[in-house]
């Protein structure tokens, strides 16, 4: 016999009693964005390879590492997307929704990267970003950081914290890295492979070390906060009144970078200790300087991703009736007759009551075997169809997650009866 095929490592399944807790995530990410006036956008999963290499940086991890890249049949080089700014970027500039205009745009999709697989962190991962274009102000910065605390209070989760930094301009950050490039060629011994790759190209990456032995010599490192202009001051300064006149607490972070080369200003991720190494669920930022990279007119433009896995491991943990599937009505049928009617009867009760969820028996099976149908699918109420009450023009109602009583209710009155019971 043949040996089975496995999902490739790192890329793994979402079962149908993983779902729910999936689409209830999904769900209330949109819902809270679309009261935002955020519109979705749908970009290709596959895009050409300079795109990354342009926006990303070549001398980071995840062009040189991490990206799933090939040649097509065209011998064009074309990699599957490990992240979806580039990506949303070229859609906006590509279809004329930059010019002269303010976006606000999300979408949602898997992204690729060739990492180590472990907890909260995988080959194949989900995302929903989010990118605003064309307003240089800090005040979508500070919506985009209201817009995630929102989206933690309709999901349930308290224990989440902010932390926030400024990257300042270019200019800024060019006089930061001389004096940042002389302090880590004094203490070069203390740097480990990649972080001595990284002197060279770009240093500020190496305040993002997560190596324990350089700890100590980061965290004396000096700190940008001294090369800031007024302007890069007063743009953070207005981000933290919103943020504490809106109570949303946050601690600033000065070793807050992030992973990618296009960011500017305004930083901020969104961490917890629940998930062990990969405690980030949500980070983002400003990137005005992009779009110009990538062949347009200077833009302003912010945004933010978040990774579903981590939040669903999060929700998992701290919002377990979220993840509780069940439809409303299992059908239980008794005979052929009563399977038909069953059947009609359940489109009736779809028409009736828009939204319920109604299993109907398939497949035969002894009542003992249908009710235990019943009981896995989750089901509230199981609704009992045989032969007399077919007769009697009747059905019983028996409730499955409750000690109410069971009923038996004429049909004329079943809509009715469901819908009192069902708004408990």
């Amino acid at each position: 016999m043949a040996k089975s095929i496995q999902a490739i490592r790192g890329m793994h399944d979402v079962l149908p009693e993983q779902s729910a807790l999936w689409q209830f995530l999904e769900g209330r990410v949109s819902a809270v964005l679309a009261s935002y006036g955020y519109r979705e956008i749908r970009m290709p999963i596959l895009e050409m390879t300079d795109l990354f290499k342009r926006s990303i940086g070549e001398v980071t991890d995840i062009v040189e590492k991490e990206m799933y890249t090939f040649d097509d049949r065209n011998g064009d080089s074309l990699t599957l997307r490990p992240e979806g700014t580039a990506g949303c970027v070229r859609a906006a500039m590509e279809h004329g929704l930059l010019h002269n205009q303010t976006q606000r745009l999300w979408y949602q999709g898997p992204m690729f990267r060739h990492e180590r697989p472990q907890k909260g962190r995988y080959r194949q991962f989900q995302q929903i970003g989010v990118e605003t274009f064309g307003m240089p102000g800090p005040d979508i910065d500070a919506e985009l950081i209201l817009v995630t605390a929102r989206i933690w209070q309709a999901l349930g989760l308290d224990d989440l914290e902010l932390q926030l930094n400024t990257l300042g301009t270019a200019q800024e950050r060019a006089a930061y890295r001389a004096e940042l490039v002389a302090y880590f060629e004094a203490h070069s011994e203390l740097l480990d492979d990649d972080s001595r790759r990284r002197l060279g190209s770009n240093p500020l990456r190496i305040l993002d070390s997560k190596n324990p032995e350089m700890r100590a010599m980061l965290d004396a490192a000096p700190a940008l906060t001294r090369h800031l202009g007024e302007e890069s001051k007063a743009h953070l300064d207005f981000i933290c009144r919103t943020l504490d006149d809106a109570g949303v607490a946050y601690v600033i972070n000065p070793r807050l970078v992030r992973g990618l080369d296009y960011y500017s200003r305004t930083v901020f991720e969104w961490v917890t200790g629940r998930l062990g190494a990969q405690g980030t669920v949500c980070a983002g930022g400003r990137y005005d300087g992009l779009v110009e990279q990538l062949g347009g007119k200077p833009v302003a433009a912010v945004g933010f991703a978040m990774g579903l896995e981590r939040l669903v491991a999060l929700l998992e943990e701290a919002n377990p009736q979220a993840a509780a599937y069940g439809a409303d009505l299992y059908l239980v049928l008794d005979g052929d007759a009563a399977q038909r009617e069953g059947m009609v009867l359940a489109e009736r009760l779809r028409d009736a009551l828009p939204g319920l969820e109604i299993i109907c028996n398939c497949g035969g099976g002894s009542m003992k075997a249908q009710f235990k149908r019943a009981d896995r699918s989750g089901a509230h109420y199981a609704l009992l169809l045989g032969d007399r009450e077919l007769q009697d023009g009747r059905v019983v109602l028996k409730p499955l997650r409750s000690d109410e009583a069971q009923l038996s209710v004429e049909r004329e009155y079943l809509t009715r009866t469901l819908a009192e019971r069902l708004a408990r």
